[in-house]
């Protein structure tokens, strides 16, 4: 969610572009940036129908959050704020026992496993004061009656770029790996006070889990893992049958009984009589596997 188009803001002397110092070492809205909702999209009404799922039919899935029981969902969330509401486009505010009442919907409907939430506003640690489900790890940049500072500015566009602890955080961040050991309370010492001018300040009772051994790369890192399916779909020998000629075989006549000493390069699956069929074998990741096979699927067809 990005409220304001900063990238594209006639302010900005560099077009598509935003950093993180004025040196300009790194630019912030690279090739891999996403962003589903803009503008007057970013309002309190689309953020709590995002995290309790409750959409109108028509909205495409990549404004959804489709999360389960095991999703592990970091949330990030930064802007003007006060004690216990955060505003949304300097008009419309979010209180504290919104978010925690949309966190208690989504633990009934198990749309999650565990939260990681953290606000860099004034008075963040107020936002998670009225959080009650279990599950949520909460940190905030300062505390009641503090504010939150930004870091420096850039002479160019006379502004400031970046908030002293989204400054440290990034900064942190961009050291690590997906190998990671960084635990949650080692996050936490990556923020002194006096660079601060805040005390931020993490709420644990309702996670459950030591923020000692949990490992940051659980929110902040894919972990690839393939899941096999046990069924495969063959098309038609035919491509005009398109979809209808499809069918369900089984892997094992695919792999074979020693399937786990096969190379998917060296596969080559033929029938009796040698001639080659033709497969489709389908891998997606769950974010994308309706558009990604269907396309697919149209292809073949």
């Amino acid at each position: 969610m990005l409220a304001e188009d900063a990238p594209c803001n006639a302010r900005n002397a560099r077009p598509g572009t935003v950093f993180n110092d004025r040196h300009r070492r790194t630019n912030l809205y690279g090739e891999e940036v996403e962003v589903d909702y803009r503008g007057d999209e970013v309002n309190v009404e689309n953020f709590i129908r995002l995290l309790t799922g409750r959409h109108h039919p028509s909205t495409p899935r990549n404004k959804r959050l489709l999360t389960d029981s095991s999703s592990n969902i970091f949330i990030f969330i930064t802007g003007h704020s006060g004690d216990e509401f955060i505003k949304f486009q300097d008009w419309e505010e979010m209180t504290t026992n919104d978010i925690g009442d949309a966190f208690k919907q989504m633990e009934k409907q198990r749309r999650y496993g565990q939260i990681f939430w953290i606000a860099d506003t004034c008075q963040a640690s107020t936002l998670h004061k009225e959080f009650y489900s279990p599950g949520i790890v909460a940190y905030g940049s300062s505390r009641k009656n503090e504010n939150s500072y930004s870091h420096h500015s850039d002479p160019e566009i006379g502004i400031a770029l970046i908030d002293r602890f989204t400054y440290y955080a990034l900064d942190g961040l961009q050291r690590m790996s997906p190998s990671s050991t960084e635990t949650l309370e080692s996050f936490t010492k990556w923020f002194r006070n006096d660079l601060l001018n805040s005390k931020p300040e993490m709420r644990t009772d309702l996670f459950g889990r030591d923020v000692g051994s949990t490992l940051l790369t659980e929110f902040l890192a894919a972990n690839s893992r393939p899941l096999f399916q046990s069924n495969l779909l063959q098309l038609a020998s035919d491509p005009r049958r398109g979809l209808d000629g499809l069918g369900t075989l089984g892997s094992q006549r695919l792999f074979g009984a020693r399937s786990s000493e096969r190379c998917l390069s060296g596969l080559s699956p033929k029938d009796g009589a040698g001639e080659v069929e033709p497969w489709l074998l389908v891998a997606c990741c769950n974010w994308s596997q309706g558009v990604f096979a269907h396309r697919l699927l149209s292809l073949a067809s």
